[in-house]
């Protein structure tokens, strides 16, 4: 499958090229020819064309939907002599097939019918109706709730490039045009994909001779069918101010502000798509916003994968920093949490705005709790305001932005309660300006229960309009008349089973049982009087002229009342859309004092603290915390999570932070320290209360995180090579204000290039580098440096043995570790007890210092080519049986019937000997 479009190379079926040609179109029906003409224009997506109550799929479009949503492969006629596979899903579960196949990468132009019939047949009986595509559906382009994550945002992404002088120029941006979220940033081929999965757009559209530029296919690679390339002329900066500026309705861009070449370039790209998929329907986008690429922390990707900040490493939001942050009652909140933390701050002044913000939610609970409960009732109104704007909405949609006005004037009241800090400022400020009219005229006119569609009817309010009361009452009078109607009708006739029904071929009938239609025929008078219709196999069914005339009244006025409930609706879209940067603006508001509530509360649920963050190189933090883990201990009802301190900050005398040589057992919690600091970190820059006693952070501009390991298959990259790669990115881009994080730096080859890599990596980051940092290793001879660079102090994980175990304190302390237990562990992991034992024998050879050569003694007495080991043989020395069965007894884990049970086995074993 090419993942670019979705569409198969499979050739067993007609291909589109097949299909565009004049013998195809010769050969094909009407209707053929009209689906034919189409998909030829739309080649790279799935045809969804409307007929009747069904979209149908023909040809290679049908093969590849029925696999991919596991529903039938049928035919419909031949064409040039082949069969015609046909699949088909109906209009009204539409959405749910969409979101299958969207999620599988595929793109769909949804083809309706844009005739009435009966102006089709004024062309001929044989004429085709009328259809052209009304949209195209693509993963970064959908509004329908179901087939949005409300908790997440869905951006369309467009990158472009722009060569001018020595080094080409880049630019991305942004769209959700389920929000009308609109932003731009300039960027580096260096940090190029870093910056794309910071925004994590669901489709990135970029010009094809980047996608195939051999220098960039490695950051295409990993996005996958994320990346769609476009033809060129969409990303021309000649034409691009003239484009936006005529998307907007203006003539200039100077009020937007100033933007390079590739950031023109890009946004004018992402309007033309916009354009391309949405056809003749216009989003509601916001004026486009710059980012600097300096005002937020970089994090590159690795970094981004092993914190697991928004999902895991298996790609689970549970066990994430998001899901142990998020407190949100609002999808918008959850939103701006999720931005928040993909991409935290760099300017301590707005950090602090944030922090503001949530010191007097925290110092004022109820308060929060007030306006938590205010906020559960505002619906995600930028959502809706899209689909209403594109034609898409319904009444729903209405009720939402009704619902959301009226939560925001709850909220604003609240406000006024307390005397409020910049940021709360500012969002009462975007509240306050709703328009107060536009919720009185939504109440005055919408009704309590709403259907999903305006086709349905019933959505206004009775009093919202005079006419409309009128129809309904006759609508529904004529219910009652059609009642009264059947009863003479049978008492006339003496049939008591008389019924007056309705369908939608015959209109209003009377029907009665075979045996009973004597009444109706047998005289002249019976039959001018009832008109027969229809002979079914055990009823028949007849009209009359006054049913007929009744029936007439009834549906002018049915169909009267939903025209003007239908002008109703587009009235008051009308009217929301023109107050939609109004709207929008209140939502972000919301979401942000969402955003502030749920951190508040988050802080004074897990006891976090306001951290000091400023312009210095401090990175001090007692008492320090793992959020996720600590979260996680407290479900289980485990032991408590032992908080850790970290002082990386520069010794007296000096200006560039500290680096600390963390070493100690695996299992000791030194990944776990060294994620906490990084995690801690990020949540003070992101705005938040952090898990500790106390925290004073100088803003951090890069973080680097080298945790864990994996490989690289696809790219012929091992393990030790991805370590490297990483390594080295870390190396060449860290400064004096980042934070760097490593963990076991040459591990992965020979113990002495392992060795000599790290201890050059540590002099790197302490002399070329001079940033903060951690580095925990199982190379204690690394802890020498210590007396070599100033900078650099060692800790370790602080461990106590006893009894010939090793119990783990999850401490850290200054000191070395002299020693890593990792025989220790593999007996806790499980290992077979003979080869713990084995290994004690060979590690307690290998460091005897005598020996010129342990290793080549071992290879004599290594046990590898007998066929069994006697269990005497593993025992340790001086070991019975008894004293064996004695240790593997664990009184504390046994029932009173097993210790008893036990007990007799012991009894029995001794009088044996």
């Amino acid at each position: 499958m090419n993942f670019v479009t979705g569409i198969s190379s499979h050739t067993d079926v007609l291909s589109v090229s097949d299909l565009a040609s004049e013998e195809s179109r010769s050969t094909a029906t009407p209707m053929m020819e009209q689906y034919i003409e189409i998909k030829a224009n739309n080649p790279d997506s799935l045809l969804f064309y409307r007929m009747g109550d069904f979209y149908e799929l023909f040809f290679q479009d049908a093969v590849e939907a029925a696999r991919a949503l596991g529903i039938t492969l049928t035919k419909r006629g031949q064409h040039m002599g082949q069969e015609i596979p046909m699949c088909g899903v109906p209009v009204h579960a539409a959405d749910d097939y969409l979101q299958k196949l969207i999620a599988k990468g595929y793109r769909v132009a949804v083809c309706e019918q844009v005739e009435d019939p009966a102006e089709a047949k004024k062309r001929g009986s044989k004429s085709v109706v009328r259809r052209d595509v009304v949209r195209l559906v693509t993963p970064g382009t959908i509004t329908e709730d179901k087939l949005l994550s409300p908790a997440e945002s869905n951006y369309l992404m467009a990158l472009a490039r722009i060569r001018s002088g020595s080094e080409p120029a880049y630019a991305l941006a942004w769209i959700d045009i389920s929000t009308g979220v609109f932003r731009l940033a300039e960027t580096a081929e260096s940090r190029l994909l870093a910056d794309i999965l910071r925004v994590e757009p669901r489709e990135l559209i970029l010009p094809d001779t980047v996608f195939h530029d051999p220098e960039l296919r490695a950051v295409f690679d990993v996005l996958g069918r994320v990346a769609v390339p476009q033809p060129a002329v969409f990303f021309d900066s000649a034409t691009a101010e003239n484009r936006i500026a005529r998307y907007y309705g203006v003539k200039t861009l100077d009020g937007f502000g100033s933007f390079s070449r590739a950031e023109l370039a890009a946004a004018s790209a992402a309007i033309s798509y916009v354009e391309k998929t949405q056809i003749a329907e216009r989003p509601p986008l916001g004026i486009p916003e710059r980012e600097s690429v300096a005002s937020t922390l970089f994090i590159d990707p690795a970094t981004r994968a092993n914190l697991e900040l928004v999902k895991t490493l298996s790609g689970s939001r549970d066990g994430s920093l998001l899901k142990a942050l998020d407190r949100t009652v609002t999808s918008g909140g959850a939103r701006l949490l999720a931005e928040r933390l993909m991409s935290p701050l760099t300017d301590p002044e707005r950090i602090n705005a944030r922090l503001d913000s949530l010191e007097i939610l925290v110092d004022q609970p109820s308060f929060a709790i007030d306006l938590r409960d205010a906020l559960r009732r505002a619906p995600d109104m930028p959502r809706s305001l899209s689909r209403l704007a594109l034609g898409r909405g319904g009444p729903r949609d209405l009720s939402a932005i009704q619902a959301g006005l009226r939560a925001a004037a709850a909220i604003s009241r609240l406000l006024l309660r307390a005397e409020l800090p910049a940021e709360l400022g500012q969002a009462q400020e975007a509240i306050t300006a709703l328009p107060s009219e536009l919720l009185a005229h939504l109440d005055a006119m919408l009704a309590e229960e709403l259907p999903l569609l305006k086709r349905d009817g019933g959505f206004l309010r009775e009093g919202a309009n005079a006419e409309l009361d009128e129809m309904r009452a006759l609508r529904d009078r004529s219910r009652r008349v059609i009642a009264g109607l059947q009863l003479r009708y049978s008492e006339e006739t003496s049939v008591k089973s008389l019924k007056i029904k309705h369908n939608n071929v015959l209109g209003y009938f009377i029907e009665v049982t075979a045996g009973n239609a004597g009444a109706l025929i047998d005289t002249d008078a019976a039959r001018a009087r009832f008109i027969h219709r229809q002979t079914m196999a055990n009823a028949m069914r007849f009209t009359t002229t006054e049913l007929a005339e009744l029936e007439t009244k009834i549906a002018n006025a049915a169909d009267r009342a939903l025209a003007i409930e239908i002008e109703a609706f587009e009235a008051m879209t009308r009217e929301v859309v023109a107050h939609a940067e109004t709207i929008k603006a209140a939502a972000l508001a919301l979401a942000t004092i969402d955003v502030s509530a749920g951190l508040a509360v988050l802080a004074e649920e897990q006891g976090y603290v306001r951290p000091v963050v400023d312009q210095s190189r401090m990175f001090t933090i007692a008492g320090g915390r793992h959020p996720v883990v600590e979260q996680a201990l407290r479900l289980q009802a485990a032991n408590p999570f032992v908080a850790n301190g970290c002082d990386l900050s520069p010794p007296a005398g000096e200006e560039a932070g500290a680096i600390w040589l963390l070493t100690g057992p695996n299992m000791g919690g030194k990944s776990t320290f060294l994620r906490q600091n990084a995690l801690i970190a990020i949540m003070a820059q992101m705005g938040s209360f952090v898990p500790a006693a106390a925290a004073h952070i100088g803003v951090v501009d890069r973080l680097f995180s080298r945790v864990g390991a994996s490989d690289d298959l696809a790219r012929g990259r091992s393990t030790f090579m991805v370590e490297m790669v990483e390594t080295a990115a870390i190396l060449n881009q860290a400064t004096d204000r980042s934070l760097v994080i490593l963990d076991e730096i040459g591990r992965g080859t020979a113990t002495f290039d392992g060795l000599s890599i790290a201890w050059a990596a540590v002099e790197h980051l302490h002399e070329a580098n001079r940033c903060r940092g951690l580095f925990a290793t199982h190379f204690h001879e690394l802890t020498v440096l210590s007396e070599k660079l100033g900078r650099l102090s060692n800790a370790t994980m602080r461990v106590k043995e006893w009894d010939g175990d090793v119990i783990f304190l999850h401490e850290v302390g200054p000191g070395a570790a002299d020693r890593s237990y990792g025989i220790q562990v593999a007996r806790l992991a499980g290992l077979p007890a003979s080869v713990v034992t084995r290994a004690r024998d060979v590690l307690a050879k290998l460091e005897d210092a005598d020996r010129k050569n342990p290793a080549s003694e071992l290879i004599d007495d290594l046990p590898l080519f007998q066929v069994a080991i006697r269990r005497e043989e593993v025992r340790a020395p001086g070991s019975s049986k008894l004293e064996e069965t004695l240790r593997a007894l664990n009184p504390d884990d046994m029932t009173p019937r097993e210790a008893l049970e036990a007990l007799y086995a012991l009894k029995k074993e001794v009088a044996g000997r």
